[in-house]
């Protein structure tokens, strides 16, 4: 066994590793060995750590210094000062953590974290997601053998029944009870598929499970197949998801190696293989029949149900689908009980749940909250709040099928019957935050434009019902709105809601409808008074120069793409509405501040 007096964990997930961690990572076993540290320091590339924000990540144990938005450049002041001689680079750290210039707090003392509970995420930012061993470290694999060596399948089921848990895909249905239900069904063969076909803007979570803790899913899967009489498994996961789908793949060849997948499992006659299948990116695809019709090398269309993919699914046969997160949980509730999972989130929703913070909020990133856990502590106490002191507007939950949630909401708990009570779904776990300078007509624009874009077409509610929602959408963001618009919005979205075919298609109208409901207001005032308040809908743009603080300097002049700014030099400057553009260059480059949207 190999001692370390120092670990160094880089994180090795998408975000991270778009902003350089894998060159951190080059440089730091370069300096290591020019150092002749190589054998006193592990080097480990992690999943996730959430702060996504500030990454690259870096964090040195045993001290838990944690290096922000760390370069190549800074990588020989951390080996030198910090692992070869003691010192921590403090001016490198992520200013939260440091307390009094010196003291290194631990990350449950970090704003971001303090709040958090990760269950699903547990052991992203912790693992090594290639090495099966560090899995089984940290109690991997040990709730499939408790599984198969002193439960039935019917007590497995019976304990998920008992846990609460509800699907983490968006619908919140009890997961025992599907679990149950695909155990009852009679069939030839049954499987068990995990849905990773993350398809909302903004929403990363799944793929950061995938990432990070691989072997969790698989082992959540095996004792599923345990629990409802399957012993295949599909793993289907959308192809622009490429490190999560090699790290899914390592992780499924080392466990058939240490014989966790496969035949006779622990000792036992229970049989059981994945495999992963990759999809081209579909949205649609994230609903259950589409997805199993892509599995089976169809085209990925929704189909009426029932029969439910627990009775008729993939193939023909019974079959489970929970998505990624949900699986997630499925060791832990083995392992600890249900009476545990039990005390964690609100009386209806147990748990946790982990969204996606994105849009205009300080802290970007991973959070897992318990159920229960409010908008307004996860935007400004987790989020940070609002960066350059903007006005909090909105909140999108639950992507293109979800809603914007107000102001007046802000205190609303996070769980499946609260969203929907104000309008809103929890979904796969996407939230993006708005501030004042978002336009919620275009906003509602822009997850419709996507759901027009995405739907397979199959059913009239969906195919030409979302297209003319968009349309009366456009005629109002280009100032062509009349009166009766928004009458003609609330009645098509609830048409769609009662008689689309899938989950998409009935939930597309939600953004609309719930903007309409709380900012029918500025809906209002693109109809009567051809005005976008927030100045983003660029048809009902002006850009004017306020004379009175208009210096002449003429920068304007130079940085307009059409000659639309003219004026002497020292004399106020006028813009050419006919001309204008209102690409924004002049505003930029004003240094008076004189140019504004009106």
């Amino acid at each position: 066994m190999e001692f370390y007096r120092s670990h160094v964990l880089i994180c090795g997930g998408t975000g991270c590793h778009s902003s350089g961690s894998t060159e951190v990572m080059d440089v730091f076993k370069t300096e290591l060995a020019n150092n002749k540290l190589e054998n006193e320091v592990k080097l480990v590339q992690t999943g996730c750590f959430g702060l996504c924000a500030e990454g690259p990540v870096v964090i040195v144990y045993p001290e838990g210094a944690f290096y922000s938005r760390v370069t190549k450049d800074h990588v020989s002041r951390i080996v030198t000062e910090h692992l070869l001689k003691g010192r921590i680079v403090t001016d490198l750290l992520y200013h939260d953590s440091v307390h009094d210039d010196e003291a290194i707090k631990s990350l449950d003392e970090v704003e971001f974290y303090k709040k958090q509970r990760r269950l699903a995420l547990r052991n992203c930012g912790v693992i090594d997601p290639e090495k099966i061993e560090e899995y089984i470290a940290f109690d991997g694999y040990k709730a499939l053998g408790k599984a198969l060596l002193e439960s039935t399948p019917e007590d497995i089921i019976s304990t998920i029944k008992a846990s609460g848990l509800r699907g983490r895909g968006g619908a919140g249905f009890p997961t025992g009870l599907k679990w149950d239900f695909t155990a009852k069904a009679e069939g030839d063969k049954k499987y068990v598929l995990c849905n990773a076909d993350e398809g909302d803007p903004g929403a990363f979570m799944d793929r950061s499970v995938l990432e990070g803790d691989p072997h969790a899913v698989l082992e959540a899967m095996a004792i599923a197949g345990y629990a409802v009489g399957a012993d295949q498994g599909y793993i289907y996961v959308r192809a622009e998801y490429p490190i999560a789908v090699r790290r899914m793949n390592i992780a499924i060849d080392q466990a058939r190696e240490a014989g966790l997948l496969g035949k006779n499992i622990f000792g036992t006659d229970f049989n059981f293989d994945l495999e992963i299948r990759l999809g081209a990116g579909a949205f649609v695809c994230g609903e259950e029949t589409a997805l199993i019709s892509s599995i089976e090398g169809n085209r990925g269309e929704p189909r009426p149900r029932p029969p439910f993919p627990a009775n008729k699914g993939v193939f023909g046969q019974p079959t489970l689908l929970n998505n990624v997160e949900t699986y997630a949980n499925i060791p832990q509730i083995i392992l600890n009980g249900a009476d545990w999972f039990q005390t964690i989130g609100t009386e209806k929703s147990k748990g946790t749940k982990v969204f996606a913070l994105g849009g205009k909020v300080m802290n970007t990133g991973l959070v897992e909250v318990p159920m229960g856990t409010t908008l307004r502590e996860i935007i400004f106490e987790i989020g940070g709040g609002i960066p350059d002191g903007k006005e909090f507007k909105a909140a999108q939950t639950g992507g293109p099928s979800g809603g914007c949630i107000p102001t007046e909401h802000l205190d609303t708990p996070i769980d499946y019957d609260s969203l929907a009570s104000i309008g809103s779904m929890m979904g796969s776990g996407g939230l993006i935050v708005m501030d004042e300078d978002n336009c919620m007509v275009d906003i509602a624009r822009f997850f419709l434009d996507f759901t027009v874009d995405e739907s397979c077409g199959k059913c009239p509610p969906c195919r030409i019902g979302t297209k003319r929602m968009y349309e009366i959408l456009d005629r109002i963001s280009k100032g062509q709105g009349e009166e009766g618009d928004l009458e003609k919005l609330e009645e098509l979205g609830k048409n769609i809601k009662i008689s689309a075919l899938c989950g998409l298609g009935q939930t597309a109208p939600n953004p609309i409808l719930s903007t309409i409901r709380y900012f029918r207001d500025e809906y209002e005032a693109h109809i009567r008074d051809k005005k976008c308040p927030a100045g983003v809908c660029q048809a009902l743009l002006q850009i004017i120069i306020q004379a009175e603080a208009c210096k002449g300097c003429g920068l304007c002049i130079k940085v307009c793409p059409t000659d639309a700014i003219s004026g002497e030099r020292r004399s106020p400057h006028i813009i050419d509405q006919d001309k204008c553009i209102k690409c924004g260059a002049c505003i930029e480059k004003c240094p008076f501040k004189a140019i504004v949207k009106g």
